[in-house]
């Protein structure tokens, strides 16, 4: 692999994420360029490539691997291929970035971790909440002082429901909502109070609308307690109609602060013909709607994978590695371990023969 020139990119998957890595490289090309996508899926690699003008597209992601000038890979495929992804990647000496949640289990989180230390390539999490501008801006003022000490942050992401039909499987997800969006809520909390030691997590959850679709909670209620004594509140659903909601509030003895992601960069549109497209998850455009510009870059995705591939680069020192994916899916399981029991749990928490964090909360462990 060559330390100069543009980080050469390959991408695993086909759907919605994948569309997503794709153009966010697109959008800030000076770091990097997506040569290369596989997907299983017959005919979807193809299109992806031809849609962004990518050279290269496989069925086996394997083969994509042998390619000696790709250096790093994005994984934007379904939760319980993460670990054997990370594994493959890392044994063809390639750097990875693995979309949340980082696996199903703890074992694979520390196994996925492990790998890649052992074949000296990054491992780093996907989590586009450390570079979303609005959040970001947020974080920056909060460690200026502007709030004071702050003793209460909430993330709050709402919709009705996700892309691809392999989320409502809880056997391939690991769980509904909380595993899905509330890891996302999870990382926010810990990386905007700096990081401190979370010490219990208490979560209620429950399916209230798709019960037909999954087993899994589709709306959740999380709180951790901080060991600096501030208390992260996450809230998320798919059980929420007109499209996606995603906010903050920030709460300190000295002020306040609030974040939309979408109301502050949408325009209020009323049609009665409808129009192409408004915001992600709007389940229609017809009478009320809130069109967003630059959507992706709001969201803080494009500048995620800019900073991943200047890390290749040995330009940045990530931000968000296998550690902090490592850390979520610790509390994923005392969320769901908290839903099934009624009770706090306290961190350290490791439960032994899981093999999907949902277990916790169906059958709760002693």
């Amino acid at each position: 692999m060559t330390d100069k020139g543009k980080v050469k990119v390959g991408i695993i998957g086909s759907g919605f994420e994948a569309d997503i890595h794709a153009e966010s490289f697109r959008l800030m090309p000076e770091e990097a360029e997506v040569v290369a996508v596989a997907s299983p899926t017959p005919g979807n690699a193809e299109k992806l490539a031809k849609k962004y003008g990518i050279p290269r597209f496989f069925t086996d992601y394997r083969k994509m691997l042998a390619e000696k000038d790709i250096e790093m890979v994005t994984i934007a495929a379904p939760n319980y291929l993460h670990a054997q992804m990370t594994s493959d990647i890392a044994a063809a000496g390639k750097h990875v970035v693995c979309e949340k949640p980082l696996c199903m289990t703890l074992e694979e989180a520390d196994a996925m971790i492990d790998v890649c230390r052992k074949k000296g390539v990054l491992l780093m999490y996907a989590e586009e909440l450390f570079f979303t501008p609005k959040y970001v801006k947020a974080k920056q003022m909060a460690d200026q002082g502007a709030f004071g000490r702050v003793y209460m942050v909430k993330q709050s992401e709402k919709h009705f429901g996700p892309h691809a039909d392999w989320f409502w499987n809880v056997e391939k997800s690991g769980g509904g909502v909380l595993m899905d969006m509330g890891c996302h809520g999870i990382a926010f909390c810990y990386w905007f109070l700096g990081r401190p030691k979370i010490k219990t997590v208490y979560c209620q959850m429950g399916t209230y609308v798709h019960a037909d679709k999954t087993q899994g909670e589709d709306n959740s209620i999380c709180i951790l307690e901080f060991e600096n004594g501030s208390v992260g509140v996450i809230e998320d659903s798919w059980a929420r109609r007109g499209g996606m909601d995603d906010c903050i509030e920030v709460y300190g003895e000295g002020g306040v602060t609030y974040a939309d992601l979408h109301m502050g960069n949408a325009m209020p549109t009323y049609s009665e013909y409808g129009y192409g497209y408004a915001v992600e998850k709007a389940p229609t455009t017809k009478g009320w709607s809130y069109p967003v510009f630059e959507e992706l870059w709001n969201y803080g995705f494009p500048q995620e994978m800019h900073h991943f591939a200047r890390c290749v680069r040995g330009k940045d020192q990530p931000q968000a590695t296998g550690e902090d994916g490592r850390l979520v899916q610790e509390v994923l399981y005392a969320g769901y371990q908290s839903a099934g029991t009624g009770a706090k749990v306290a961190l350290p928490f490791r439960p032994k023969g899981i093999k999907t964090p949902i277990q916790l909360w169906s059958k709760p462990c002693s």
